[in-house]
């Protein structure tokens, strides 16, 4: 529900900027359909705003899904039951919210919960799409320029009930924020580049730090 809350919101503010920089009804719908990765299409919005070519819009938006490489690699060794078949349409469906929730989840992995949690997330980021494009016109100013604050809400919600369970999630997210912070502070890198570089070191903190207690239990 917290995936939900916050995707339709942030969605609608997508289906409502896609309009004014003058993309279809049907290109935005399949934006959200293929594409499913809402940095991604913001970013790129603005680049098709500003008039970049194709190659270069393709090239920003894999270079800021690149973390989903990792996060894909980081489920995949949990999930040694399921059929391969299966793996490409996980992945196609993992976005930072969801990956969040399946990898803090303490019992084993399902196909039926992770097509479950990513079904939802999607249907709801597609038709939030769909809804904001078709009322964007009718909504006030004051409304569409509130929608992006639920993404934020979204990752509160899903990141404080793990804080209260464990310091460790507390230390990783305070490691991968100021280590964003610094390098756009610094304007060291891309937007795109400090994203993965975060993501980076505070998964090798992890690793190095906080071993995992599942791994550690079947010694």
């Amino acid at each position: 529900m917290p995936i939900v809350v916050g995707y339709f919101p942030v969605a609608m503010a997508f289906g409502i900027l896609s309009k004014t920089v003058g993309v279809s009804l049907q290109d935005s719908f399949l934006f959200s359909l293929l594409v499913f990765a809402g940095a991604s299409q913001f970013m790129a919005l603005d680049l098709i705003r500003a008039g970049m070519m194709t190659g270069s819009i393709i090239l920003a938006t894999f270079l800021l899904n690149l973390r989903h490489l990792m996060m894909s690699a980081s489920l995949v060794v949990r999930l040694p039951q399921i059929r391969k078949r299966w793996l490409f349409l996980i992945a196609f469906g993992i976005t930072d919210e969801t990956f969040a929730i399946a990898s803090l989840k303490d019992s084993s992995l399902g196909i039926s919960y992770l097509l479950s949690l990513q079904g939802i997330s999607y249907a709801s980021w597609v038709s939030g799409t769909v809804a904001g494009y078709l009322v964007g016109t009718v909504l006030p100013d004051a409304v569409q320029n509130s929608l992006g604050i639920g993404l934020y809400a979204m990752f509160t919600a899903i990141l404080v009930p793990e804080i209260q369970k464990s310091v460790r999630v507390l230390l990783l997210a305070v490691i991968s924020g100021m280590t964003y912070m610094l390098i756009s502070f610094f304007d060291l890198l891309p937007s795109g580049w400090s994203l993965i570089v975060a993501i980076v070191m505070a998964s090798a903190a992890g690793v190095l730090f906080f071993p995992d207690p599942v791994r550690e239990g079947t010694k």
